[in-house]
């Protein structure tokens, strides 16, 4: 056990005095897991500061790192030190590309069609040449003609664009100089329940009145009056499985009614 230990340690030493050039060209060899580990372990610092490069941009440090960890041993695969390279130019852009297709496909806090992230892209960019170039803010109409595209596409694209980095729901904003801070939850509509409660009601009496009185009353006093179904018969003068069957064909009728509401 301690000999392998030592063989071990005695290849790590060897691995560590190679230079990296060398250790790709033993790399390509071999595909030597080893290898691998040390030539990551030497370019890790390409990693760390491409990673700093998009902190606070809508996904934790973290994850980016991991992504352009990945990166960096796509480009450690794929890289030929016998075309005269250097590994660093080469690795670079492989590891931005993994992290801006990290961005692309996760950093959307909702959904929204490729196309409005690639023009929504496009927008910020241009953004910036138009103000050189105008030197005043670009208003939308010219952002669409430098785009060669509709002033709708832009709004729909800028709208979309909202949805990159979600909102802390504690955001906080002044209240026009008084004392207290209004949150960004305060500002959000909510839903009025007596909405929904107003067209329940008008459902329910608008199918209510298609009913025949026989049906009005099983209705009223099973489902209102929370009767029994053997007490509702008794005063109906019919047969439990009678009051069963209306009650199925009540429902049925508030059924087919309701599809006419969602259709």
């Amino acid at each position: 056990m301690k000999k392998n230990s030592k063989s071990h340690n005695d290849s790590s030493q060897e691995l560590t005095e190679m230079t990296s050039k060398e250790l790709f060209i033993k790399y390509q060899d071999g595909k030597d897991i080893h290898i691998r580990n040390e030539l990551v372990r030497r370019y890790l610092y390409i990693v760390e500061i491409l990673s700093k490069k998009y902190i606070n941009k809508g996904i934790e440090y973290e994850d980016i790192y991991q992504v352009a960890s990945l990166g960096l041993i796509y480009a450690i695969e794929r890289f030929d030190p016998s075309k005269g390279f250097e590994f660093s130019s080469f690795a670079t852009p492989t590891i931005i590309g993994e992290i801006k297709k990290h961005f692309r496909d996760k950093g959307w806090s909702i959904r929204v069609p490729r196309r409005i992230q690639e023009l929504s892209k496009k927008i910020n960019t241009c953004k910036n040449e138009l103000h050189q170039k105008l030197q005043r803010t670009p208003t939308i109409s010219d952002i669409a003609e430098y785009l060669n595209c509709s002033e709708e596409q832009i709004m729909e694209a800028m709208e979309g664009s909202q949805v990159y980095t979600p909102k802390s729901l504690d955001l906080t904003y002044d209240n026009d100089g008084e004392d207290k801070e209004m949150k960004f939850m305060d500002l959000i509509g909510e839903v009025d329940k007596n909405f929904d409660n107003i067209e329940n009601k008008d459902f329910l009496d608008k199918v209510i009145n298609k009913l025949n009185e026989v049906e009005k009353k099983v209705l009223r006093d099973r489902f209102f009056n929370n009767r029994t179904q053997m007490h509702v018969a008794e005063e109906l003068q019919v047969s439990q499985m009678t009051v069963s069957r209306m009650e199925k064909k009540i429902i049925e009728k508030f059924q087919k009614e309701y599809k006419k509401t969602t259709v």
